[in-house]
């Protein structure tokens, strides 16, 4: 079900950059070429709070009883092989799109190779890889317990005082003081670990309520990020759907922590789960290209559907040729690193 979810999260993005974000590739508005259908996806940005809500619960998952090496192992695994191959296609693309081909002098380039780029101030090949670092920073937090070897206790304490520094750092307003806490996504990871910890152990009363107050930090957090899409979309957004959407969202992985999807297994949820990240990587500039190439010859809707299309294929085809096979081979020299780290100790 998590699978599933994830790809839908990918889509409800994709949809949001390409119908409901539309002006940069179709040159028009959204709403002339969609009807109503852009009036649902210019809230498709909250697939991000999703993929964050569903990244809490899978990294406790996958970090519990691991040592902080494998778990360390295990993200760079997950994160680098897809993410190296969108950094150099993206910068080839530049080459040719004059949209992009502003984008990325050769230490700009250097630098995204690490993922370091958005703490460092330095600019994106593409303008989702603001999430990765959020990502990034969640996974470090997290190694810091894992460190100290996840239990029951500490996974809460960790949940309760991230919970506090992020109101701390939100009411202290620093730019530098929020890039170090991470406060303004912080309730969606936070309320991912909780449900977890439903999950594996069993709901009680201090788990609720911190699902709760995850829940009321979010809708808080939705005010200003419904106030920041006007300057993508060109018209003020409406802060109840969002907020009706961020609980459908809490809902959803309440219903996975009390394992009512747990007899959700169709084979093609593992591909859908493959196919998100790549997705969410490669879709926006590729496919605003895509767009701009094909809306002169095809009516807005076939446009649509063969470019989302052809990002499934081109995801499946990263997700086939260059992940599946970097990954062994990067998991290989890394887990020999780390012993040989260990045993030099």
């Amino acid at each position: 079900m998590l699978d599933g979810l994830r790809l839908l999260a990918a889509l409800s993005v994709v949809f949001w950059h390409y119908v409901g974000q539309a002006d940069p590739a179709w040159q028009a508005d959204g709403r002339q070429l969609f009807g109503r259908v852009e009036s649902a996806a210019a809230y498709g940005w909250l697939g991000v709070e999703l993929f964050f809500v569903i990244s809490g619960f899978v990294i406790c998952m996958s970090a519990w009883g691991r040592p902080v090496g494998d778990f360390a192992v295990s993200r760079i695994v997950r994160l680098f092989p897809a993410y190296w191959f969108a950094v150099l296609a993206l910068t080839a693309i530049a080459l040719v799109d004059p949209v992009m081909r502003d984008r990325l002098v050769s230490t700009e380039f250097l630098v995204n190779l690490t993922m370091l780029q958005q703490p460092l101030g330095v600019p994106p090949a593409s303008s989702v890889f603001w999430t990765l670092w959020l990502e990034l920073h969640f996974y470090l937090l997290v190694g810091i317990v894992v460190w100290r070897g996840l239990t029951y206790r500490r996974t809460v304490a960790f949940c309760a005082l991230w919970t506090l520094a992020s109101v701390f750092a939100a009411g202290v307003n620093d730019p530098k003081v929020s890039l170090l806490v991470g406060e303004r996504y912080s309730p969606f990871f936070i309320a991912g670990v909780t449900a977890y910890l439903m999950y594996r152990f069993r709901p009680n009363l201090l788990l609720w309520g911190m699902l709760g107050v995850s829940w009321a930090l979010g809708l808080l957090k939705a005010v200003p990020m419904v106030r920041g899409t006007k300057q993508y979309i060109g018209y003020p957004l409406a802060w109840r759907p969002a907020a009706v959407i961020i609980t459908v969202i809490f809902l959803l992985i309440v219903a996975i922590a009390l394992g009512w999807f747990d007899r959700v297994q169709f084979g093609w949820l593992t591909v859908a789960g493959a196919l998100t990240y790549p997705l969410y990587l490669l879709h926006l500039e590729t496919g605003w290209l895509a767009i701009r190439l094909l809306h002169p010859y095809l009516p807005p809707w076939v446009t649509l559907l063969v470019t989302v299309g052809a990002m499934l294929v081109l995801a499946w085809a990263v997700n086939r040729f260059v992940e599946r096979p970097v990954a062994p081979w990067l998991r290989g020299r890394l887990r020999s690193a780390v012993a040989e780290v260990r045993a030099r100790d």
